[in-house]
């Protein structure tokens, strides 16, 4: 059987600035051949409908299911695997996560005129992925896309907070710091998590006191935190302004963890 020659392998193509990737195109072409329903029963077929040969075809399959992109069959045939469908939900959850903390996010500004955040862990680190303030502002080094060590901070000790044992484990260890008060800093964590929310009282920032409280996706994962901050002579400065905030705070983060798929909150376990 003859194929004709593909021009992804052309040496004009290769020469070229950004040239594609043949393989990864080859891959796609095949990903979308099983989407759209086609069988890798007959490696034949399948060479002919996305124009490779079939050595690259068996290639290309043995590396997706490798992978865990394809799933091979009982009764022949593969379908898209199921750690590759985790990876896109994530990814869509992501964008979700960002539309829908905007809407939340305000809702927490109206109700407590403090700035509010949205963060996620970016391995020992928080990132700051999105930012609400009041008219009046808030004097803060902390801006969209601010990177800080999440022990330091109570967006970052949320999400700690609930990370598998294992996984806390490896990322005190990664960051002297952390590690050099990994005591301290896991009493202060499982208080964090029994209390459903962490408080910082002039602590990461002069003058500003902060609380977080975690956000989980629909497979239970704590996968951002909602945190506010405000000056220490207004906010969270008595026991009324701390209930208040807690609320408020709690609740947004549990309508942000339906809105994202969670079923319960906290989840159990």
């Amino acid at each position: 059987m003859s194929f004709s020659a593909d021009p992804l392998d052309s040496d004009e193509s290769a020469g070229k600035p950004g040239a594609l990737v043949s393989p990864v195109v080859r891959a796609f072409r095949l990903l979308r051949y099983v989407v759209d329903g086609g069988s890798t029963s007959n490696l034949s077929e399948v060479g002919r409908s996305i124009d490779v040969n079939r050595v690259t075809v068996m290639r290309l399959i043995a590396t997706l299911e490798h992978e865990g992109v394809l799933e091979a069959l009982p009764q022949g045939g593969h379908r898209i695997g199921l750690p590759f469908l985790k990876l896109a939900t994530a990814a869509t959850a992501a964008n979700d996560m960002l539309d829908l903390g905007r809407r939340v996010l305000a809702d927490v500004r109206r109700q407590l005129n403090v700035s509010a955040y949205l963060a996620a862990l970016d391995g020992g680190h928080v990132v700051y992925l999105l930012r609400d303030m009041p008219e009046a502002g808030l004097i803060s080094s902390v801006r969209v896309g601010s990177r800080v060590a999440a022990h330091l901070t109570t967006p970052g000790r949320m999400l700690l907070a609930w990370q598998p044992p294992a996984t806390l484990d490896a990322l005190l260890e990664a960051d002297p710091a952390a590690s050099a008060q990994a005591g301290k800093l896991r009493a202060q964590l499982a208080a964090d998590r029994e209390r459903g929310c962490a408080w910082s009282f002039s602590g990461f920032e002069q003058g500003i006191n902060s609380c977080a409280a975690p956000v989980f996706g629909a497979l239970g994962e704590a996968a951002a935190a909602i945190s506010v901050a405000g000056p220490e002579t207004a906010f969270g400065a008595d026991a009324d302004s701390r209930a208040r905030t807690e609320q408020v705070i709690l609740q947004a983060a549990r309508d942000l963890s339906s809105l994202l798929g969670s079923r319960g909150y906290p989840p159990a376990g």
